[in-house]
C-alpha cells in the first residue's frame, strides 16, 4: 500500500465523524458532503507528515470549511427557504442507502437544527464543537478567530439560545397554528398593535428575489415596498399590516405557515420560526422552483 492509499484509508476511517460534524453545523446532508469532500482535497494538498492527531486536524479543517459556508449563506439576502429549514434526505440520487442519513437526523433532532439556524455562524461552530464534540476552547479559538475566552462566550450565548428554545420543540401544531392565525388576522385587519404582540422584538423577515420583484410590480397599486430583509418588530409589522388578505393557513414543511394559492396553485408561501409563543423568523417564498421543493398542505381557514 502506497502513501496515498494509506492516507485515503485513514480519511475513510474518519468520514462518518467528519460528516456528523458538518451536518450539525450546516443542517444539510448535501452541504455536509461538500464540506467533507473539501476536507479530503485539502488533505491531499497538505503535508501532514508531522500531524499526530489526524482526526483532530480533519475536524478543524471541516469546521473552518463549514464556518465559511455559513458566513456565505448568511451574506446572501435572498437565500431560499430550504437553506434555512433543514431536513434529512430521504433518498439519494446515487443509489446509496439513505438509512445512515435518517439515523443521523434522528440523533441530531430537526428541532435542534432549526434552533441552530438562528445562531450566528461563529456561535454555531463554537457550540457544536464544544457541546457536541467536546473540543476544548483552546482549539476552537483559532477556528473562529477569537480568543479562548471569547470562544467560550460564543458557545455560552448559543447554549442559552438553545436552552431557551427547548420548550418550542415540545409545542404542538395547535399552538403554532394559534400564533400564525393571530398573525394572519392582525395582518388582514391592519392591526399594527396586534402584529407587534405576536412578533419577537428582533424578528427577521426574509423575502426571496421573486417575492421582492412581485412586490415591486405592485407598487402602482399601493402595496408596501418589500425588501429582501427586514429586521425588528415594528418594521416587520409595518410590512405586513393590511396585507395577506388572500393568504390561507397551511403546513409548510410540516410547520404552521401560510400560502397564497389562487386556483389551487401555490404562488407564494410564508414560513415561520416560533419561539416561546413569538414569531422570530419569517421566510417569504415566491420563486416557483423553491415552492415546488416545499411540502405544502393547505388547511381550513
Amino acid at each position: 500500500m502506497d502513501d496515498h492509499e494509506a492516507l485515503a484509508e485513514r480519511f475513510e476511517e474518519n468520514r462518518l465523524h467528519l460528516r456528523a460534524v458538518a451536518y450539525r453545523m450546516l443542517g444539510s446532508p448535501s452541504e455536509a458532503d461538500d464540506a467533507v469532500q473539501e476536507a479530503w482535497l485539502r488533505l491531499n494538498r497538505s503535508d501532514t507528515g508531522g500531524v499526530e492527531n489526524l482526526r483532530g486536524w480533519l475536524t478543524t479543517v471541516v469546521a473552518r470549511v463549514c464556518l465559511d459556508m455559513l458566513r456565505s449563506r448568511k451574506s446572501r439576502r435572498e437565500e431560499p427557504l430550504d437553506a434555512h429549514v433543514p431536513g434529512p434526505a430521504l433518498s439519494r440520487e446515487d443509489g446509496t442507502d439513505p438509512e445512515p442519513e435518517a439515523l443521523l437526523a434522528d440523533a441530531v433532532g430537526l428541532a435542534l437544527l432549526v434552533v441552530l439556524e438562528t445562531l450566528a455562524p461563529a456561535e454555531r461552530v463554537a457550540f457544536v464543537l464544544h457541546d457536541m464534540f467536546d473540543l476544548p476552547f483552546d482549539e476552537i479559538a483559532p477556528i473562529v478567530g477569537r480568543s479562548p475566552t471569547a470562544a467560550r462566550q460564543l458557545a455560552s450565548r448559543a447554549r442559552r439560545r438553545v436552552q431557551g428554545a427547548a420548550t418550542v420543540s415540545d409545542a404542538d401544531r395547535t399552538r403554532q397554528r394559534q400564533v400564525v392565525d393571530a398573525f394572519l388576522a392582525a395582518s388582514r385587519g391592519g392591526d399594527f398593535d396586534a402584529l407587534l404582540a405576536v412578533l419577537d422584538p428582533d424578528v427577521v423577515l426574509r423575502a426571496d428575489s421573486a417575492a421582492v420583484l412581485a412586490s415591486a410590480s405592485r407598487q402602482e397599486k399601493g402595496a408596501p415596498k418589500l425588501a429582501p430583509e427586514v429586521r425588528g418588530a415594528a418594521a416587520v409589522a409595518d410590512t405586513f399590516s393590511g396585507r395577506a388578505r388572500f393568504a390561507q393557513p397551511a403546513l409548510v414543511n410540516g410547520a404552521a405557515g401560510l400560502v397564497w394559492a389562487p386556483g389551487g396553485r401555490p404562488r407564494a408561501a410564508i414560513a415561520f420560526a416560533i419561539m416561546r409563543g413569538k414569531i422570530v423568523e419569517i421566510d417569504l417564498i415566491a420563486d416557483a422552483e423553491r415552492l415546488r421543493q416545499l411540502d405544502l398542505t393547505v388547511l381550513d381557514d
